[in-house]
């Protein structure tokens, strides 16, 4: 398969939070916040961890990126899977069936 053609679902063992139009995620450890590990995201990190939901394919976020923000397919496909990735690697997402 494609990586383009992954989907991606969010750990469940994460709180975010939204503050002024950025998102704070803190990932969870035996029932309490790693704060050696918490995550910003910014604008277009934050609208891309919205549309995460195991059923929105790595392409189709890319595509979203594309009409939010003046950028070339190929750069924004490049870009949204090297961010996805360094979610996933930070055990953040995991690949799921849509």
């Amino acid at each position: 398969m494609n990586i383009i053609a992954k989907y991606y679902t969010k750990d469940t063992d994460l709180v975010t939070r939204n503050v002024a139009g950025e998102t704070i995620i803190v990932p969870i450890k035996n029932k309490v916040g790693d704060l050696n590990s918490i995550f910003t995201l910014n604008e277009v990190g934050t609208m891309i961890w919205e549309i995460i939901d195991g059923k929105s394919s790595a392409n189709e976020i890319s595509e979203a990126v594309c009409d939010a923000y003046e950028v070339a397919p190929e750069q924004a496909g490049k870009d949204t899977l090297e961010f996805l990735n360094t979610l996933k690697e930070a055990g953040l997402l995991r690949l799921s069936d849509p």
